[in-house]
């Protein structure tokens, strides 16, 4: 792979440990309606594709109509708001982006709603990204490449010299919809075998290995 001008990181699973809290969130909303709830492993298949699919997955089968879902996102969105905060980055992620060279662009690219998106880098990784862009009703979720490629447009960066990097078959994809390299890593909720068939040009068990991809 060609050295990236470059990265663009996917957030959860990535960055963020945000398993137990999306799961909690959801859980929260599921029991109040009176539905079962899911084991917090459960959530590693749940969620990855934007919150109303994460919704229809969580819900019993005979309550997913466009209502039943719409309200569940209410509901997790309400308990989120006091959840979010207690995620945590992945071991050596903040060593990674402070190792990482200085004249490199960093941007994340997410399928998490975009107010949630922001507030989150923000807080856990101030002052650490170009660009924070998740899910908008004018960005599609991933992996349509319209939000990678606004991200390269806005940050005057080639396809050839960019990289992006997750965890799951959504952020391959994503990758080849945008024709840029993809990276795969296996901290976060999808295995190997996933990234393996999706595409992935590289594969990385810790976050400084990412390092070991520069030419």
């Amino acid at each position: 792979m060609k050295t990236p001008e470059l990265i663009i990181f996917d957030l959860d699973g990535t960055l963020l440990d945000t398993l137990t809290s999306i799961a909690g969130a959801f859980n929260a909303a599921l029991s109040s309606s009176g539905y079962p709830t899911h084991p917090v492993e459960a959530f590693r298949q749940i969620i990855g594709n934007g919150a109303a699919v994460a919704a229809q997955r969580c819900l019993p089968s005979d309550r997913q109509s466009g209502a039943d879902i719409k309200h569940c996102i209410e509901q997790f969105q309400q308990h989120y708001e006091q959840l979010w905060v207690t995620a945590s980055p992945y071991q050596d992620i903040l060593d990674l982006l402070t190792s990482l060279p200085p004249e490199l662009k960093l941007a994340v690219l997410s399928n998490k709603d975009d107010h949630f998106t922001q507030r989150c880098v923000e807080h856990f990784f101030p002052a650490t990204f170009d660009y924070i862009l998740g899910h908008r009703p004018d960005i599609p979720h991933k992996p349509n490449p319209q939000g990678g490629n606004k991200l390269m447009a806005a940050l005057g960066t080639s396809r050839s010299s960019t990289w992006l990097i997750g965890d799951t078959a959504t952020d391959m994809n994503t990758a080849a919809a945008c024709k840029v390299a993809g990276v795969g890593v296996l901290w976060g909720f999808r295995d190997k075998d996933e990234l393996v068939s999706s595409g992935a040009e590289a594969i990385v068990d810790t976050p400084m290995q990412i390092l070991d991809l520069f030419g």
